[in-house]
């Protein structure tokens, strides 16, 4: 693949994930540009998932589970399937099905904390099969490294109040990609470590 066609798959898939962007603004009641200001500069990124078959796939994950820390993920499966979701009322892990020309679109963190949690960050992971190989294209779709992200004051008041602390979403990735994949005994940084307690506002 050259790198023309690959620049103007990331420029076509840029474009989605605003109009995205507009359509979640406006389900929220804010007007479809509010996100905007947030990707100028943004950091975008695109990963090309190769998944050998493996024999015994009970065994092994392709990637384990894990939620986005970003705004918005679109991810082109092939027909072999493989991402699973985690279904939140029992914990069941859910297969989501393939559809041809189509993306499977995760909500990120930083939405789960523009949002105060009307949206949420969904857990994921990939599985392996034992019969063919399979490849997926995700797009990172990130904001500048230099956003703070934090409830939108739109959404939060009296009645709602804010869910989460501030935080630089730059200094954030940096410390999941320091920590990704490797073995400790706690878990990498996570949004959680931002919330705001009910009883411990401040």
């Amino acid at each position: 693949m050259s790198r023309e066609i690959c620049e103007g798959y990331v420029e076509e898939l840029e474009k989605l994930g605003h109009k995205l962007m507009e359509l979640i603004a406006t389900s929220l009641g804010l007007p479809a540009k509010r996100f905007g200001e947030y990707f100028k500069g943004q950091t975008s990124s695109v990963r090309l998932n190769h998944y050998p078959l493996c024999p015994s796939p009970e065994l092994a994950l392709g990637v384990g589970r894990h939620k986005d820390p970003g705004v918005l993920t679109l991810l082109a499966q092939d027909d072999i399937g493989g991402l699973e979701v985690k279904r939140k009322k029992d914990g069941e892990w859910i297969q989501v099905k393939p559809v041809p020309d189509s993306y499977a679109v995760d909500v990120g963190d930083i939405i789960q904390v523009w949002s105060n949690e009307k949206y949420e960050s969904v857990e994921h992971r990939a599985t392996v099969n034992s019969k063919r190989d399979r490849y997926s294209i995700a797009f990172f779709f990130y904001p500048s490294h230099s956003t703070i992200v934090e409830p939108l004051e739109e959404l939060i008041g009296p009645q709602n109040p804010p869910k989460y602390k501030p935080y630089s979403f730059g200094k954030f990735l940096a410390n999941r990609k320091r920590s990704n994949f490797k073995k400790l005994n706690v878990d990498n940084i996570q949004i959680s470590d931002f919330k705001i307690s009910p009883a411990n506002p401040n």
